[in-house]
């Protein structure tokens, strides 16, 4: 099959970078978690844990790059577990070592851990794409500081500014964003070993109850990905806390604001016919009006940053369902809704489905459908072409309703 007959995301295609790209690349990700298990074996084996020997450690280094993929693709259809069909492809690649990958860890191990590595390369990459748009901003300030333009307030001819006096609203709202991702970097810790519910408990057999060693376990991990040795989470249950996660949204969201704040200025001075972005020299404005010079880059800027905005809903809807030490309440909802809608809209076979929205085990979705919905998927569907289709059957709810109201 071509790349040109199923769906790739925008934002492989028009949207982001190569750098940004590679770090939310599989590659990236499980690279990380072998990184995470020599760490792991390492540090177990530095506090005195005497069936990890020196040559496992390096036969584990040796295969941190080389992942084959098409041996934990296979072993995940058998045992439905991506971690441990990553752990068993490891093991293919590290005899010597197999027995003792992943010692002692919980799948949030590897899964937290690299989230947070993943978020800290991230935002490292946006703080460095930040400065120098402050850096060009700063230049375009200083060159055009005194040339005069009319201000607005409420979109209406106020006093006279500076182009370049505007342009340092802009940079000067950068800048606070930029303070935020500097303290989202400085305060982001490693959720490092803690068990499968954060108390440790399978750490504390294997260090017959040793809690320092399992300190320095935490510190050396913590150390070896490139963070200082204290900065890891003090307390957690399976996993690190999702206001982590909104937090660091939040801060995107900001950078997100100031970014719409400028386009939008930028595309009303454009219809005044004051300021513009670049038009190149072959390109058409419009298939209809070439004649045109749509704003298109900063039109751009506004939809992303539209859609970054509204997304910091999610994780905060996340972070309050959390129930106890952990849930995925909000990974199995989003399966079966898809699931649902797709049986609802479509002509496909169940087991298409099942497979599109995550459930390689047929016979598993449908014991978790008929959970949700008290019926198979396959009556359920037969009693949705019983009543006709499911926008028919909607539309007659709707116009029921109505009346009774």
């Amino acid at each position: 099959m071509s790349q040109h007959d199923r769906y790739i995301s925008p934002f492989s295609t028009r949207y982001s970078s190569d750098e940004m790209q590679y770090i939310f690349s599989d590659d990236n990700k499980f690279r990380t978690w072998r990184r995470l298990w020599v760490a792991l074996a390492r540090a177990e084996m530095e506090q005195g844990l005497t069936n990890i020997t020196p040559d496992m450690v390096a036969e584990l280094e040796a295969h941190v790059d080389d992942i084959n993929y098409e041996v934990a693709i296979e072993r995940e259809k058998l045992v439905r577990h991506d971690v441990m069909s990553h752990v068993y492809a490891y093991g293919q690649q590290c005899p010597k070592a197999a027995g003792i990958i992943h010692l002692g860890a919980t799948s949030c191990y590897v899964g937290d851990n690299t989230d947070i590595i993943v978020m800290r390369q991230g935002l490292e990459l946006v703080r460095k794409k930040l400065i120098g748009v402050l850096a060009k901003l700063g230049r375009f300030a200083e060159e055009y500081k005194d040339m005069p333009c009319m201000a607005y307030t409420h979109c209406q001819p106020a006093q006279p500014t500076t182009v370049g006096k505007r342009a340092t609203l802009w940079a000067n709202e950068l800048v606070m964003d930029l303070q935020e991702i500097d303290h989202r970097l400085a305060v982001l810790q490693l959720r490092g070993v803690k068990g499968t519910t954060g108390t440790q408990a399978s750490f504390m057999e294997l260090f017959k109850g040793d809690a320092d060693k399992i300190r320095a376990v935490d510190a050396s991990i913590a150390e070896e990905m490139g963070f200082d040795p204290e900065a890891v989470i003090p307390v957690s249950g399976q996993t690190y806390s999702r206001k982590v996660d909104s937090f660091i949204l939040n801060a995107l969201a900001g950078i997100a604001q100031s970014c719409m704040k400028f386009a939008t200025d930028l595309r009303l001075l454009a219809n005044f016919k004051e300021m513009e972005e670049p038009f190149e020299k072959n390109q058409i404005g419009s298939s209809a009006m070439p004649y045109k010079r749509n704003p298109m880059r900063c039109e751009r800027i506004c939809a992303l940053a539209r859609y970054l905005m509204v997304d910091v809903l999610n994780p905060s809807i996340t972070t309050g369902t959390q129930w106890f030490e952990r849930t995925l309440d909000d990974s199995a909802n989003k399966r079966i809704a898809m699931a649902e809608q797709l049986i609802r809209t479509t002509s496909m076979q169940i087991s298409e489905i099942a497979a599109n929205v995550g459930f390689f085990d047929y016979n598993y979705f449908s014991k978790v459908f008929h959970r949700k919905f008290g019926v198979s998927p396959r009556e359920y569907r037969k009693r949705l072409e019983d009543n006709g289709t499911g926008q028919e059957k909607t539309a007659e709810q709707g116009q029921s309703n109505t009346k009774k109201a």
